[in-house]
């Protein structure tokens, strides 16, 4: 995961007012917080942003220049608007060089399991630990040539380089089960459309 720099600026104005203002000036409300230091009201470049989110996923890290100091930072949620789509709030975490973060990792499958079968995932991302300046972009999961019945759990995912499990080990992440055949799949259509014509 690469630093992307941002240049930042302190907020003085608060509430709802004044964080409509500031998107309408091409800005994002954030807040820095962590260390026990007291939490700096920011506003984030809007574009520049959304760019590094669409990039380079919300794990990314961030040093802000702000006034004459800089500070490296994790987006630890960003808040968008429900209809619009816009990012309308940023909370970051002040993070450090060396430093242990947990965050949560998208799990990508690739590869095709055996003909016939039927995959089912049950966990789209991971809880892993890792460095804050080297967190995984994503574990990948090789499911090719895989047969049914067979079940994935989340210790037998092979973690990047540095990067330590947090989710249940035991927690299931995908399972590869049979897929219906044709006259199961009839059968099943035969059924519910009797269920039908008895209900009428």
């Amino acid at each position: 995961m690469s630093e992307v720099r941002l240049a930042a600026e302190q907020r003085t104005e608060f509430g709802k007012g004044a964080a409509r203002r500031t998107r309408r000036a091409g800005k994002i409300p954030a807040v820095l917080y962590g260390h026990g230091s007291d939490p700096k009201h920011l506003a984030l470049p809007a574009l520049e942003f959304a760019r590094v989110v669409r990039e380079h996923g919300q794990n990314a890290v961030l040093t802000l220049d702000i006034d004459s100091s800089s500070e490296l930072a994790l987006t630890k949620t960003v808040t968008t608007h429900p209809i619009k789509n816009y990012i309308e709030h940023v909370d970051l975490l002040l993070v450090q060089r060396g430093e242990k973060v947990t965050v949560e990792v998208p799990v990508v499958v690739t590869g095709e399991p055996a003909p016939g079968t039927l995959v089912t995932q049950d966990l789209t991302t991971l809880q892993v630990e890792a460095d804050a300046l080297n967190i995984p972009e994503q574990v990948e999961l090789s499911i090719a040539g895989v047969a049914a019945g067979t079940q994935i759990h989340a210790s037998e995912l092979a973690l990047p380089q540095g990067a330590t499990l947090v989710t249940d080990p035991e927690a299931l992440v995908l399972v590869v089960g049979a897929a219906p055949t044709a006259a199961e799949m009839d059968g099943d259509t035969a059924a519910g459309e009797s269920e039908a014509t008895e209900e009428s």
